[in-house]
């Protein structure tokens, strides 16, 4: 893979960062369940949704793309005999929610990816998936392939696990002829990616009913064929929100303040590192201020980790981020290579067995760092150039196609440096 080089600057101006990835999967999902065509958009092709997309087309879905609109008619599902061959890529996502809904539809079914999704954890269900009708085949990862079909009852899962099992759970068991309750035998991590998923499958005609340790499901439901918008993506403003919080003016565009994704959270937390905050209905303006440090639990928003470490790394005092052992198991070790380059540019980060400890510094010096095949850890060290020296090379700077393709065209736009 290539490198960026990323010179220092000052990003102004305004941006529109790409539609939420997590609400394009969900809306292709229930519109590959429903009996019609429904059209998603916008749409930002980007390598996740592009499993999505490989992973629903392999199963008897049609889906057409037509410039940042896709029409998906799901009237084919499932209707071509044998067993389907399933590649995630590198999708953590299209993984854990197609497992269960292979097994609702009853559909022999192999499932591969590429990067470090085959090592990733898909143990909940190889513990929860057998007792309810569905067969899995594998050595501890991926490839698995499944036979049988699902059935309704109970299923018993914890909560500090990915969001993603519940996640397919939610959207597969509706299909199902009797009612299922989901009971949770700890608190939800990431519960706004939870909250997004009924939102969506609401949206979609499909009921899901909250209980005080987790979610009834009533069976047979049926998806309803529906034209969706899809929503600007918080986990990708925050990049650039955090670019104005450490020396200019960025207006973000087309995110919106009720939004459920729980990386909105990015706001209130910029605010908190002292950083000046105007916030509208569909956009999101931040200004440079001093940065105070300030403490994180990460617990329900792991994926902010990286660039909220890079914004640390520039307040005054000391911030201690927690509560995201996850992210050792993400497409990186993301506490490990987000501290690494820090410190290799000049910054102050301690790695703790849950998250980390960030003195901050005035100015890093720069140098080359590891992007570890990490689309954040990339898009989070380019943003840390702005406060360099000397300008920072970063490896892997492809990893970006998986979740933001656009973003170091969007990066120069508003004055930065990156080749």
């Amino acid at each position: 893979m290539s490198n960026v080089t990323v010179s220092p600057c000052k990003l102004n101006g305004t941006v529109t960062v790409p539609p939420s990835k997590s609400d394009v999967h969900r809306a292709i999902l229930c519109s590959a369940l429903a009996k019609g065509k429904s059209v998603i958009s916008p749409v930002d092709m980007s390598q996740d949704i592009l499993a999505t997309i490989d992973c629903v087309q392999a199963l008897g879905v049609a889906v057409t793309v037509k410039g940042n609109t896709i029409t998906v008619d799901g009237s084919g599902l499932f209707t071509s005999a044998g067993a389907a061959a399933l590649c995630c890529r590198e999708s953590g996502s299209t993984l854990r929610f197609m497992i269960p809904i292979a097994g609702a539809l009853g559909m022999t079914a192999t499932f591969n990816g590429k990067g470090r999704l085959p090592q990733r954890p898909i143990g909940i269900y190889l513990d929860c998936l057998p007792p309810k009708g569905v067969t899995c085949d594998t050595k501890g990862g991926l490839p698995l392939t499944i036979t049988g079909t699902l059935q309704s009852g109970e299923y018993k899962i914890p909560g500090d696990i990915s969001s993603q099992f519940i996640t397919g759970l939610l959207l597969a068991l509706p299909l199902l002829k009797g009612d299922s309750q989901i009971t949770l035998t700890s608190p939800p991590q990431s519960i706004g990616y939870i909250n997004m998923t009924i939102d969506v499958m609401s949206k979609f005609g499909v009921a899901v009913i909250n209980t005080p340790n987790g979610y009834i499901i009533p069976g047979g439901q049926q998806y309803t064929p529906t034209n969706y918008t899809c929503e600007g993506d918080w986990s990708q403003a925050a990049f650039f929100l955090s670019g104005g919080a450490l020396g200019g003016t960025v207006t973000v565009n087309g995110v919106g303040k009720n939004s459920l994704q729980g990386d909105k959270k990015c706001v209130e937390i910029l605010k908190a590192f002292g950083a000046n905050v105007i916030e509208n209905d569909s956009s999101v303006t931040v200004s440079s201020d001093e940065l105070i440090a300030t403490d994180i639990d990460a617990t329900q928003i792991p994926d902010l980790v990286p660039i909220l470490a890079v914004t640390a790394a520039f307040a005054q005092g000391t911030t201690h981020i927690t509560g995201a052992e996850r992210l050792r198991i993400k497409e990186s070790d993301r506490l490990q290579a987000i501290s690494s380059a820090l410190n290799t540019v000049g910054a102050k980060v301690i790695e703790e067995p849950d998250g980390l400890t960030i003195t901050g510094v005035d100015k890093i010096t720069g140098g080359t760092v590891d992007g570890c095949n990490d689309h954040r850890i990339v898009m989070s060290m380019a943003i840390s150039a702005v406060r360099t020296a000397k300008g920072i090379i970063i490896s892997d700077k492809d990893s970006i196609n998986k979740s933001y393709p656009a973003f170091f065209t969007d990066y120069n736009q508003l004055g930065g440096k990156s080749e």
